[in-house]
């Protein structure tokens, strides 16, 4: 889709982005800290993940048509770089967040540790790399979202407003 109401779908699409890879961030790290959060979440947790992988190389494509229907400048060129970088980031939410989920999920109702793999899995050491993953990935990826929406507004608007107000008709 690239077009949507007459407008450029990228537009709309960016929105889409800009809120689910923090929500996604957010959610991750506190389930990745709070292990009994995570198992109330349940599913949650990876299909929110799972949500904003996808809509990223969608929000990405509608940019690339968005991008070929512009005159080009280094702004334009810049978000689209810093645009396509956005995937492993999406990418590396959706998997620390089936691994804490899948995790999160191997114990019990009564909070006792099943065997095996997930024993593993919950044991200290592993936690703490997860949170620490958890804590990087997510903050990364929010950072990205803003080099990216930051690039984007200024390619937008470079040029295209006063800093002083303009008198208009009505406003006397």
């Amino acid at each position: 889709m690239t077009v949507f109401n007459g407008l450029p779908a990228h537009v709309l699409f960016v929105h889409v982005v800009i809120v689910l890879v923090p929500l996604s961030a957010l959610a991750l790290v506190v389930c990745a800290l709070w292990p009994q959060g995570a198992r109330r979440l349940g599913v949650v947790l990876p299909v929110l993940a799972l949500v904003t992988l996808l809509s990223v190389p969608v929000t990405t494509h509608a940019g690339e048509w968005l991008e070929a229907h512009v005159a080009s400048n280094p702004l334009i060129r810049r978000h689209t770089q810093l645009g396509d970088g956005l995937l492993p980031w999406a990418g590396g939410l959706f998997l620390l967040a089936v691994a804490v989920w899948w995790t999160a999920g191997r114990r019990s109702d009564g909070g006792e540790q099943s065997s095996g793999a997930a024993a593993w899995a919950a044991s200290v050491p592993v936690r703490v790399v997860a949170v620490v993953l958890s804590i990087v990935i997510a903050t990364g990826s929010v950072v990205e979202v803003y080099r990216i929406g930051d690039s984007g507004a200024k390619a937008a608007w470079h040029g295209s407003f006063s800093k002083t107000a303009l008198r208009h008709g009505g406003d006397d």
